[in-house]
């Protein structure tokens, strides 16, 4: 058994005191907001900075059930992210799947192809075009397609399979399977560590997705959740009204703003959980192999 020396148990502390700190960082704000949409807004005001509140009211959340805008962004952007994830993952898997392939006529061609989208797009001018052009504007499609398949997520999909032992194919094929057999079969049941760690990449990007909307629709039945909330915490578009055309009291523009922010939140921390097993053995996907 090697034994550690005294340096290297320092090295350990100092990188466990930094993770933890860090940790912290990134999770204060999420508990800051959490608190204080339960929190009074006259207890705020006294201890701003007081994660665990003396009193626990829940009128800010019953408010937002009321509001009729919030149900639409999220109706919008679970019919996004849905059938987003599910176009994406489609794509990737029937994409990087032939470009694993080192036999494969013209590989390096349509990887440079690939590659340059990376690096070089037309613009924005020039894709708001494209998607008038194809009769796309003020649809949901326009926040779909545009980022229906990454470049970046397709090379480290075709690396992750490019590991995959061929041997497994060469035994397939030799009992008669097919391409699409192999492909459905054997490479997806083995690359779904990977496929988890894409979906909730894909599912993440879908989900928060504002700025597509702001570009491509101009009809607020339209929005997705995170342009709503953009417009109610940021803008605060429609919060006071809805608190004055209800009369509610004890209950502020303040806490129904953080109330919207963990609401917006909550499903995507509800999904991680089951996905948890996959994400870790896939988070370094294609790292082993270019």
């Amino acid at each position: 058994m090697k034994i550690r020396s005294s340096g290297d148990k320092a090295f350990d502390a100092i990188n466990y005191s930094f993770i933890t700190l860090f940790a912290l960082a990134c999770l204060f704000p999420f508990f800051y907001v959490a608190a204080f949409s339960v929190t009074p807004y006259t207890e705020y005001l006294l201890h701003p900075l007081k994660l665990i509140p003396n009193h626990i009211e829940f009128g800010a959340y019953k408010q937002i059930f009321h509001m009729s805008q919030l149900w639409t962004g999220y109706k919008n952007t679970i019919i996004i992210t849905i059938i987003g994830v599910a176009i994406n993952i489609f794509l990737m898997i029937i994409t990087a799947y032939p470009l694993s392939k080192s036999d494969l006529k013209g590989r390096n061609v349509i990887l440079v192809l690939i590659t340059f989208t990376m690096f070089f797009n037309g613009g924005l001018i020039p894709n708001f075009y494209l998607i008038k052009s194809l009769h796309l504007y003020n649809t949901l499609w326009s926040m779909i397609l545009p980022t229906a398949l990454g470049a970046y997520n397709l090379i480290l999909m075709k690396n992750f399979i490019g590991n995959i032992p061929v041997d497994l194919e060469e035994s397939a094929s030799i009992d008669g399977a097919n391409e699409i057999k192999i492909l459905f079969k054997i490479i997806v049941p083995l690359s779904k560590p990977a496929i988890a760690t894409f979906i909730i990449f894909h599912a993440v990007t879908q989900w928060n997705t504002f700025f597509n909307a702001i570009i491509y629709t101009s009809k607020r039945g339209l929005w997705p959740l995170m342009l709503i909330v953009r417009d109610m915490v940021v803008d605060s578009g429609g919060v006071a009204k809805d608190l004055m055309d209800t009369g509610s009291t004890g209950v502020t523009e303040f806490t129904i703003k953080m109330a919207i922010i963990i609401f917006s939140t909550l499903p995507i921390l509800l999904v991680y959980p089951f996905m948890q097993k996959y994400f870790m053995e896939g988070i370094l996907v294609g790292s082993i192999k270019g």
